[in-house]
């Protein structure tokens, strides 16, 4: 399954939103209200939990810097990635785009594929208010 939030404008440079991106603890500042939880792991994964889905956590599994970062689930029974694509807009400005790929069976994949769209729709959504 693969979806992907609008392109949202952030007033970050290119650099300063990939450092941003880039610390796992900040995640929490662009999780959507209806987050139960969250929680730092390490230098470079977070569990969170938003309302009627169970705990996921997140780990950073490959950055091109400054354009781009990959968070993998560390979970095998919930095995997605999201992408977040960074482009520069000029000295104090980029856009960030989210991507979703996940690999679900049917059944699964159209129980997930609202919430999740949603998921990802908040978060760019909150990305830009940074």
């Amino acid at each position: 399954m693969e979806l992907q939030s609008d392109k949202v404008t952030v007033q970050k440079s290119q650099q300063e939103l990939f450092n941003f991106l880039t610390d796992v603890s900040n995640y929490e500042q662009i999780m959507p209200e209806s987050k139960e939880k969250f929680e730092v792991k390490s230098q470079d994964t977070f569990a969170f939990a938003l309302k009627g889905m169970p705990e996921i956590a997140l780990q950073i599994k490959e950055t091109r810097e400054p354009e781009y970062i990959k968070l993998g689930s560390t979970s095998d029974k919930f095995n997605f990635s999201l992408d977040v694509e960074i482009e520069s807009l000029g000295e104090n400005q980029s856009s960030a785009q989210l991507f979703f790929h996940g690999k679900f069976n049917t059944m699964m994949a159209m129980m997930v594929k609202g919430p999740l769209k949603k998921f990802i729709t908040n978060l760019s959504e909150n990305l830009a208010k940074i």
